[in-house]
């Protein structure tokens, strides 16, 4: 978020578990439900004089009173919202959710998601250029592409620009029709 023309993470606790747990069997730690009114509150207090921030109010106060401790279902929860907000029409498929062997691993598991779903294209954020190969992909009649964002920029209380903050500061600082421009604008495939 941004804080004094500067960004800055916000964060909360989650329980101490193995480094080995799936994001599913991840849990807050009950710290969290401490931190999550501060939390909000900060978020409120450094975006108060956002133009949209009237708006959005409502949407992170339900984010942040969520009482579930499961992580997934916390951020699943969040999309959700804001998929709502921004009129988003995605079907959303939880991947444990598709019959496949759930022991593969990496590429594998991902090829056969998609082999799962019918799916004829692959596509993975930027970073995962160097976990997939496209040669591997192609071999499974699958056409791997990478979603790269575009740098793209909006007012910030009139300082200089913070760019790559997270979707509530897009949302405070725009309304729902240009967030989904950017949406539709804001990347290319590679």
């Amino acid at each position: 978020m941004l804080v004094n023309g500067k960004d800055e993470y916000f964060s909360l606790p989650l329980q101490k578990d193995s480094d080995y747990l799936n994001v599913c069997e991840r849990k807050l730690a009950e710290t969290a439900f401490e931190e999550k009114p501060e939390t909000l509150r900060k978020i409120k207090e450094v975006y108060k004089k956002a133009p949209q921030m009237k708006n959005m109010e409502g949407i992170m106060e339900e984010i942040f009173n969520n009482e579930e401790r499961n992580l997934f279902d916390f951020i699943f929860h969040s999309i959700k919202l804001v998929n709502t907000y921004l009129d988003i029409q995605a079907n959303i498929i939880v991947s444990s959710t598709i019959p496949i062997d759930h022991q593969l691993k990496a590429e594998d598991k991902v090829i056969a998601i998609c082999k799962a779903l019918n799916a004829e294209r692959y596509i993975n954020p930027i970073g995962g250029q160097e976990l997939y190969d496209k040669g591997t992909f192609k071999n499974q009649n699958l056409e791997l592409c990478f979603l790269q964002s575009k740098p793209f920029e909006y007012t910030q209380f009139g300082n200089g620009f913070v760019p790559w903050l997270s979707i509530l500061d897009v949302l405070m600082f725009n309304d729902k029709n240009t967030v989904k421009d950017y949406l539709n604008q804001a990347y290319q495939l590679i």
